[in-house]
């Protein structure tokens, strides 16, 4: 195991020696082209993002209708659709969790659908659960998320499972794990952390009874 370790490191070492070489041996020219080029990609970045404002992004709103969708699908090339139906708690929940997405993912449009108000849309999009949420990318639907089964199968998930559920269809930008859901790490660090404080107590337990005698 520390053969594997010590090589490892060495390998890692090899690589910041080569990316340090590389960026000492970059002229003013190279300096000045890599500048260049990320002020190109701000600028185009920027562009993008008062476009999506123009086109409702950065807000989780209703579409009143079907026309009103087909509208919204040649303008956002990625959409969060949420079909729910009123009175329904799960939907509730969920409308919680894709607010705080809408602001955060400014790339995606974020909105919601009555189910039954819009009737042909939800029997084209094959929407027989509710709720369920069609993901859209390059105007195309990649995937659903239908109920709460995907989300850890509760009620009590977190808006990270949400994030992370949706970015696995490409919906939306995400720089995390897409191997493993968010909230399974966090049980597994509470699991750990409790497997310690037991450890802990158990631990201070023998050494006062060690102290008593």
């Amino acid at each position: 195991m520390d053969q594997i370790l010590v090589s490892a490191a060495k390998q890692l070492e090899k690589q910041l020696d080569s990316e340090i070489e590389r960026l000492d041996n970059l002229g003013a020219d190279d300096i000045e082209a890599i500048r260049e080029r990320r002020l190109k990609e701000m600028k185009q970045r920027q562009e993008k993002i008062i476009k999506w404002k123009q086109n409702g992004h950065g807000e989780y709103s209703e579409l009143v209708d079907e026309k009103e969708f087909f509208e919204v699908s040649k303008k956002s090339e990625n959409i969060v659709c949420h079909f729910y139906r009123d009175g329904a708690e799960r939907c509730k929940i969920v409308d919680k969790h894709l607010r705080i997405l809408a602001a955060k993912h400014i790339e995606a449009r974020f909105c919601k659908v009555n189910a039954e108000k819009c009737p042909f849309l939800t029997t084209r999009l094959r929407i027989k659960v509710i709720p369920s949420i069609a993901l859209i990318a390059d105007n195309k639907t990649k995937d659903y998320i239908v109920g709460f089964t995907d989300l850890g199968n509760c009620d009590d998930f977190s808006t990270d499972m949400m994030e992370w559920r949706i970015a696995q269809s490409g919906a939306i930008e995400y720089n995390g794990d897409l191997l493993t859901p968010p909230d399974v790490k966090k049980r597994q660090t509470y699991e750990n952390k409790n497997k310690t404080i037991k450890s802990s107590r158990a631990y201070d337990s023998d050494s006062s009874d060690g102290l008593d005698d």
